[in-house]
């Protein structure tokens, strides 16, 4: 189905339904103060531009009415405050979630009063590399199918891996060195059929229906963060409406959601609930899809999310977050097979993988400061198999049914004494692991079993100072398990972390950061074990990086923004795999068991390079961003022969993002992504010959040969329609507007004859390189109740 014919589709629609839109609801919130999360009663909030506003209550409500449905900047004031601002908020006639404002307190110091705030994310303790995209920059991202994983791509330092993979590579390193939490609550993983030990899978998990913003801090972590050693990417969800219920029906080019919310007892006129709540469930429809273009795999999967938000009284909420997923990858045999589908058939594997994350949340208000206490479960089970046929699943290859499981408790106390704010807290967490592998290749089988206990504890300080020119904060953790044999030497885990901010002016600030930060390897290495039944990989050490940040921010405007950082991360203690003889940095985004092997602790790792950005909150119809990063990215192997390329090295990254706002409720999307050429791992022809289809690759040899670059452009146009009762948004988006080719290593299988049988005696081929390069229409639609 073409393009055109969507086109021609809206048009239709706009020119004959045009009269029937209503143009007028309701626009309400809360504004709150940053500091303590006290409502702010009397606050103004006004669209701008407009002479549209309202007064909050004793609760910090407000309500806004008759409002014109389209697109505003809303701005929240109140005296001795900051006053705040959101940009691009799109009013519907339903579905509208409630705006809710943290406004900061003013720093009166010596009669200088800093009287604006910037709309960009800063934090005294992050004061660079750190990133925030709202609900409608995630919701009409084009090319992304509402996929928060493709969408943090267009931010600095992010490239993400090209054709059917979803992984989040941030500054040169690797897919397994990012941690995700979802409302203070972390979750393994973000992505459907998750590579196990590592996080990137083809399909996000999230539902973008619940997200209310995400930020991406890529150094200069919190202390109260564990295990990040590249990005922290934290998705705040926002809460179910406190006055009305809504219901939200969501069909994209690969999946239909549904989203409920609303108080869970509805209040009476100008009441608010005290428990809300927001739910919902995807089902992908791409299996049907892939078989009906004949395609050798189907993939496919359910997702479950939900939020229930009670409040007890004026200092104590509590809250219950979950999310989940139900993952089937299964084979499907074209009726003409090609070469390439025989090829693709023989060589991957069989996956069926179920997630769960449950969490349980108090806030507690205290004197000065607030603390939360979060208690949470999460399960992957992964079933993977891969077969020497996997058509009729005979002569096994390689089994891994496995299970990891966790209990975690986070408490996190805030204190604002006079001029400082303080934090600390402590993680506890209890893990456990099973494993049973079938590895026919390398002539392992194996049933492993651990449970231990990790304990993490951080305190964090923060001041400003010279008339608040200075902001610096200093952090420090340690974390411990009871597993490894290192994993109670405290002094080795021990991680500071310091951050410093000078405003040299009101547009300039010079950012400064440094830090150092662990991760324990992850459950596939620790529970490995050899024939013997010896758990090789319990003398591994935590990965060790350490980074170096300077950066200069200007804000020519509230709504602009320009950024430059130059940044060096060094590693240490890192995998390094005793069988292939290469740095576990270097494995990860595929869809095998990541780690699950004998391993060395005696990798070394550099990246390094300078990001550009620019950000233009909308402004006279226009919002977008631009990023340039010039990287490397190096690893030693296990001879420690010197600095190797990783895959991820792509040297340069480019990516702009935008969006213009037409009138009657069109909207033009733009996102083209440029990603230079990254190495790839030649194929050991002769190896191959006798393992196919298990494929060896030739590590000695990473480095010498690149991919092709890659120019992607993605096209987005979305028409609006609101109505007495309910909304309408249609859109379409073209993929790979240019045809680029999609840039892949070369691709081995068997010589087949004219009927697709294999010929005797079996004989190794390159497969062709097809134009791969496909644009692709799709259409997708959101309506809210």
């Amino acid at each position: 189905m073409k393009s055109g014919f969507f086109a021609f589709l809206l048009l239709g629609l706009s020119f004959s339904i045009q009269l029937l839109g209503q143009t007028q609801t309701t626009l309400q919130g809360y504004v709150y103060s940053a500091k303590d999360q006290q409502p702010l009663v009397g606050a103004t909030v006004s669209l701008a531009e407009t002479s549209l506003g309202a007064v909050t209550d004793a609760n910090g409500f407000f309500k806004i009415e008759k409002v014109p449905t389209q697109t505003y900047k809303v701005e929240a004031r109140f005296v001795g405050f900051q006053p705040q601002v959101k940009f691009n908020v799109i009013v519907r006639s339903a579905g509208n979630a409630e705006l809710i404002f943290q406004l900061e307190e003013i720093q009166d110091e010596l009669g200088e009063v800093v009287v604006t705030a910037s709309p960009f994310p800063s934090r005294i303790e992050n004061p660079n590399s750190i990133q925030n995209l709202s609900r409608e920059e995630i919701a009409t991202y084009p090319g992304g199918n509402n996929d928060i994983a493709k969408v943090v791509q267009s931010l600095p330092g992010v490239s993400g891996s090209v054709g059917f993979r979803n992984d989040i590579i941030i500054r040169g390193g690797a897919p397994s060195e990012n941690v995700y939490y979802l409302d203070g609550v972390e979750i393994p993983n973000i992505n459907h059929f998750a590579t196990q030990g590592s996080a990137g899978g083809p399909v996000g998990l999230l539902n973008v229906s619940f997200i209310e913003d995400v930020t991406l801090s890529t150094s200069s972590f919190s202390a109260k963060y564990d295990n990040a050693l590249s990005g922290v990417l934290q998705f705040n969800q926002r809460n179910g409406n406190s006055r009305n219920r809504n219901l939200n029906f969501r069909l994209g080019a690969s999946e239909a959601a549904l989203t409920f919310e609303g108080p869970l007892v509805l209040p009476k006129e100008d009441e608010q609930a005290k428990t809300t709540f927001i739910i919902s469930a995807r089902r992908s429809y791409l299996q049907f899809l892939f078989k009906l273009i004949d395609l050798p795999f189907l993939p496919d999967y359910w997702d479950y999310q939900y939020k229930v938000d009670h409040k007890i009284d004026d200092k104590n909420e509590i809250s219950l977050i979950g999310v989940g997923s139900i993952d089937d990858f299964s084979v499907n045999i074209p009726d003409d097979i090609t070469e390439e589908q025989r090829a693709t058939l023989d060589q991957i594997a069989i996956i069926k993988q179920w997630t769960s994350t449950l969490g349980f949340s108090w806030k507690h208000k205290m004197n000065n400061g607030f603390l939360r206490t979060t208690l949470s479960a999460n399960v992957l089970n992964n079933d993977f198999v891969r077969y020497q046929d996997n058509i009729n699943e005979t002569g096994l290859l390689f089994s891994n049914n496995s299970r990891e499981t966790e209990q975690k408790l986070r408490v996190e106390a805030t204190k604002f004494l006079g001029e400082w704010s303080l934090s600390y807290g402590l993680n506890l967490q209890k893990s456990a692991y099973e494993n049973t592998t079938f590895d026919n290749d390398n002539g392992l089988s194996f049933n492993s079993e651990i449970d231990f206990f990790k304990y993490g504890l951080f305190v964090q300080a923060a001041k400003a100072f010279f008339n608040n020119k200075l902001e610096a904060s200093f952090g420090i953790r340690n974390d411990a398990d009871s597993f490894t044999d290192n994993g109670f030497n405290n002094i080795a885990h021990l991680s500071p972390r310091l951050s410093l901010a000078y405003r040299l002016s009101e547009k300039f600030t010079l950012n400064a950061a440094t830090g150092r930060y662990f991760k324990i390897p992850p459950y596939t290495i620790l529970g490995f074990q050899n024939n013997a039944g010896e758990f090789v990989n319990q003398d591994a050490d935590y990965i060790q990086t350490d980074h170096y940040v300077l950066g200069l921010e200007y804000l020519p405007r509230l709504s602009t923004r320009f950024t430059i950082e130059g940044f060096y991360k060094r590693y240490s203690n890192y995998p390094v795999s005793i069988r292939d003889g290469v740095s576990l940095a270097n494995l990860g985004g595929d869809f095998e068991v990541f780690g699950s092997e004998n391993i060395s602790s005696i990798g070394k790792g550099r990246a390094y390079g300078a990001e550009f950005l620019y950000q233009q909150k909308l402004n006279k119809r226009f919002y977008g961003i631009l990023a340039y990063t010039l990287f490397w990215s190096e690893y030693t192997d296990l001879n420690d022969s010197g600095y190797r390329p990783a895959l991820w090295d792509n040297r340069h990254l480019l990516t702009f993002t935008g969006g213009y706002k037409l009138n009657n409720n069109w909207e033009l999307g733009i996102r083209n992504r440029f990603l230079g050429r990254a190495p790839f791992v030649p194929v050991d022809i002769e190896a191959t010959e006798d393992s196919y289809p298990t494929i060896i690759n030739d590590y000695d040899r990473l480095g010498n040969e690149r991919l092709r670059a890659y120019n992607s452009l993605d096209v987005r146009i979305d028409k609006k329609w609101n109505y007495s009762k309910w909304s309408l948004n249609l859109f379409i988006e073209v993929t790979n507007l240019l045809g680029s080719r999609l840039p892949q290593s070369p691709q081995y299988g068997l010589d087949l004859d004219d009927n697709g049988e294999v010929i005797m005696p079996r004989n190794l081929i390159e497969i062709p390189d097809t134009n791969n390069g496909s644009t692709i229409p799709t259409f997708g639609i959101v309506i809210d109740f």
